[in-house]
């Protein structure tokens, strides 16, 4: 690292917050945009890959952890591969998304991060997903009840959805993980 993004991160706090929880240094981006060029989902994104790096750099925190591009991104790892300089963005995303849970940040997107707590809550309950209970666990907390009825009507007749989850013998090992990992609270430790 050179005096000038010594300099950075000292007037940074998001920024050294991000490499800290991350640890990856995004300060190597040079704005190829290969990341953003390849992107499956970039068309829904209101701030490209590219441009979630570049604002983090400039340290616009409620910018970044407010944007909808942080839980649209599908976490495919497309961008870690093509990035020039080795930078895993699809992790830097996967920080960004718990650091907007924790700093209270407005998401861009409502009902994303919710999906992701009661998804972690079912595999955490269950060790593996049971579509039915995290279905009505999403659906009683969005208040969204008929909103896709005909396509779980749709999935549950060709066999895709159960009425009763599949025996699993590793909810322990999982509950022992998740024990494992998070801190006081409930929360995983950055």
């Amino acid at each position: 690292m050179n005096s000038h993004q010594e300099v950075a991160l000292k007037e940074n706090s998001f920024l050294s917050e991000v490499l800290a929880e991350s640890g990856e240094n995004l300060q190597a981006c040079y704005q190829c945009q290969k990341c953003s060029a390849g992107c499956p989902v970039a068309e829904a994104m209101d701030l490209l890959p590219n441009q979630v790096l570049r604002h983090i750099q400039y340290g616009h925190r409620e910018k970044v952890l407010g944007s909808k591009t942080i839980w649209i991104c599908a976490s495919c790892y497309t961008c870690s591969v093509r990035c020039p300089n080795d930078i895993d963005i699809a992790k830097i995303m996967d920080t960004l998304r718990h650091l907007a849970l924790r700093s209270g940040v407005a998401p861009g997107e409502k009902e994303i991060p919710l999906f992701h707590s009661v998804f972690l809550d079912e595999i955490k309950r269950r060790g593996r997903i049971h579509e039915i209970s995290l279905l009505l666990k999403f659906k009683l907390k969005t208040k969204a009840f008929f909103k896709d009825a005909g396509l779980g009507w749709k999935m549950f007749r060709l066999g895709k959805i159960h009425l009763l989850p599949p025996p699993f013998r590793g909810g322990k090992e999982v509950k022992a993980l998740f024990r494992n990992t998070e801190g006081p609270g409930g929360t995983a430790p950055r």
